[in-house]
């Protein structure tokens, strides 16, 4: 059992569905304190060559609440319009718009559980087969540990023996901590995943909607494996 553990972002970047792709189960860790001005709510698109941000609003995010207690503000026509307007010209807009305003208009107010559909929802466009729960709703009789102790605890539950994380974490987490509860601690490491953007400039590390936009799910499958392991 491959495990991984990652806050429910919307629409996140296409290094996301690289470490939904690695592993077998995906736990949204969707109770634990927000963080402003992170990618929870927001990403970034494409609007006439330069980056845009896209946003579901929120009422009285703080970084003192759970994300899974946080209620959206209904801008969802605004949000369409936005992208609408940014991609109706891309060669892959009416394969991909489709599933977009499917998962813009998701009938839930909490900002956990939209941003966690639309993973999940990509994730079966994309034929991937990961497991998703929800931390929150599985393991909540480990949220009084700390960080590390509950990852760990979390995968241990699973009986996980590999456990991957985002490569920002190699300065917090420490492999022979994982190790000692027979668990090997990797970090991915996504290389470089260029495509056409309308005869722009390339601009990287966009929200998984420009990579539909411009590619078809065959062709982001083989960006998926574009990741090594440290």
């Amino acid at each position: 059992m491959k495990l991984a553990i990652m806050q429910p972002y919307f629409f996140p970047y296409i290094g996301y569905f690289q470490l939904i792709n690695a592993v077998d189960k995906f736990v949204f860790y969707d109770d634990v304190n927000f963080i402003k001005r992170g990618w929870i709510n927001r990403n970034r698109i494409l609007v006439n060559g330069e980056i845009r941000y896209f946003t579901i609003s929120l009422n009285g995010a703080s970084q003192n609440k759970q994300i899974n207690e946080i209620e959206r503000i209904d801008n969802r026509a605004k949000l369409k319009k936005t992208i609408l307007n940014a991609y109706c010209k891309a060669p892959n807009f009416n394969i991909a718009w489709p599933l977009i305003e499917l998962c813009i208009d998701y009938n839930s107010d909490l900002i956990s559980e939209i941003a966690a559909n639309s993973v999940v929802q990509t994730s079966k466009y994309l034929g991937l087969t990961a497991e998703f729960e929800f931390s929150s709703k599985m393991y909540q009789k480990t949220n009084n540990l700390t960080k590390a102790e509950r990852l760990i605890e979390i995968a241990l539950k699973n009986n996980a023996k590999q456990y991957i994380n985002p490569i920002g974490g190699i300065e917090l987490y420490n492999k022979d901590e994982f190790k000692r509860k027979g668990i090997d601690l990797n970090f991915i490491q996504s290389a470089h995943v260029q495509y056409y953007q309308f005869n722009n400039t390339f601009i990287s590390n966009l929200s998984i909607i420009d990579v539909m936009m411009f590619n078809s799910s065959e062709v982001i499958n083989e960006m998926l494996t574009k990741y090594t392991l440290e």
